[in-house]
């Protein structure tokens, strides 16, 4: 059977991803993170009144024109404490930043440059009218949509949601995403662990993941190697509404790899099986009714780096964002040299450094077992190579996935 490009997998994988419809209210404290389901509006205008930039002294700009001048101190505007009379020719008003402007005055001499004494205050330098005058409606004003359905709400954006008054947004519900481990070896961390046996360590990182990209992860525990406890696990998955299964080991062709048969079972469509990666040949895709499933290597950095390629896309397809293929890559330049690449695309993982001019210099470990997790989790980046490239040398250009 034929490799199945990367390239072509992921286009499989999002090819069958439609967009959640499904809508939710959550408070802003829960928001960041999340996709936005409808348009928001203001429901205010920002800032609602002329307020100052600086703090000093609102004046009328046509009092200190010509300088020296002397003004009488009138009273002083803070925030939350406003002014509320008017300020006359030959006046002025103490104020602070963030403060309401008082009706009469339309400019700010910075305290920089006057002179207090008693009260009068004595301009030493001219402004112009507006001059750190922040005008009402500057940010925005009520009415205007300032956050657009499909958007990921990062931390900026939740914040500029509350200041135009909305302590709730609509989202769309976060994809489910199930996680099976597989196999008789596997225990949890803090179980016992017998002669044969390894602790299971991909469903965490493969659920954090999975969330980071904005998913609610659903842990469905270690299913034995047996087709009823597998069945029973895929059903759970339904049962739950998951949208995506990810399954983890088992997906072979050995005799006790028995995913496939599983499945099977259940009536899932083969998408594809094997891909043309290193890590990760052994990924498979389909469908079970209206739920995706990746079966991923058992192996834990093929796990993460299968999860990294093609989970992460699949989850922000889910969650409405048109660029989910679009596989962030930027430029740096090896720091060892390499051999040319057979037929399969390779993710090496690598530290970074600065070189001498400053730009980023990859260099792959050594050994790229996909069974040391301990080097996973000591790369800052994955060396991106394609199928047949050419061998390279240490300082050659090359394309990073930053971790």
């Amino acid at each position: 059977m034929a490799l199945t490009p990367v390239a072509d997998a992921l286009a499989g994988i999002l090819a069958g991803a439609s967009p959640i419809r499904e809508q939710e209210t959550v408070p802003l404290d829960r928001a960041e993170g999340r996709t936005l389901a409808a348009d928001v509006a203001a429901l205010r205008t920002q800032p609602p009144f002329p307020a100052s930039a600086m703090d000093g002294f609102a004046v009328r700009a046509a009092d200190v024109a010509t300088v020296p001048a002397r003004l009488a101190l009138i009273g002083t505007s803070a925030a939350g404490h406003a002014f509320t009379g008017t300020v006359g020719p030959g006046q002025c008003v103490r104020i602070f930043t963030g403060a309401p402007v008082p009706a009469g005055a339309d400019a700010i001499l910075i305290q920089e440059n006057a002179r207090a004494e008693g009260n009068m205050v004595e301009a030493l330098s001219p402004v112009t009218a507006g001059r750190f005058v922040r005008q009402a409606g500057l940010d925005f004003r009520e009415g205007e949509v300032l956050l657009r359905a499909g958007r990921r709400l990062g931390p900026s954006a939740v914040a500029l949601a509350a200041a135009m008054g909305h302590a709730t947004l609509p989202v769309v519900r976060r994809p489910r995403v199930a996680i099976l481990a597989t196999g008789d070896e596997l225990v949890r961390p803090g179980e016992p662990t017998g002669p044969d046996q390894i602790v299971a360590s991909n469903t965490y990182a493969v659920a954090a993941i999975a969330e980071r990209a904005g998913a609610e992860a659903l842990d469905l525990g270690i299913a034995r190697d047996d087709l009823p406890a597998l069945t029973a696990a895929i059903d759970a998955a339904r049962d739950a509404g998951a949208d995506v299964l990810v399954t983890l080991g088992g997906a072979s062709v050995g005799d006790h790899d028995l995913v496939q048969r599983a499945l099977a079972a259940r009536g899932w469509e083969l998408g594809f099986w094997r891909i043309a990666m290193r890590p990760g040949k052994p990924l498979m895709h389909g469908r079970l009714g209206a739920m995706t499933v990746l079966g991923l290597p058992g192996n834990p950095v093929s796990s993460i780096v299968c999860s990294l390629i093609f989970l992460v896309p699949l989850v922000r397809a889910l969650s409405g964002d048109p660029d989910a293929g679009a596989v962030a890559t930027q430029p740096a330049r090896l720091g060892v040299d390499l051999p040319a690449n057979d037929e399969r695309q390779d993710y090496l993982r690598a530290r970074l450094t600065a070189g001498e001019d400053g730009t980023l210099v990859a260099t792959p470990f050594p050994r790229q077992d996909s069974s040391m997790l301990r080097l996973m989790a000591e790369a800052e980046a994955l060396v991106v190579r394609a199928p047949h490239a050419p061998a390279a040398r240490a300082g050659d250009p090359c394309r990073i996935i930053r971790l």
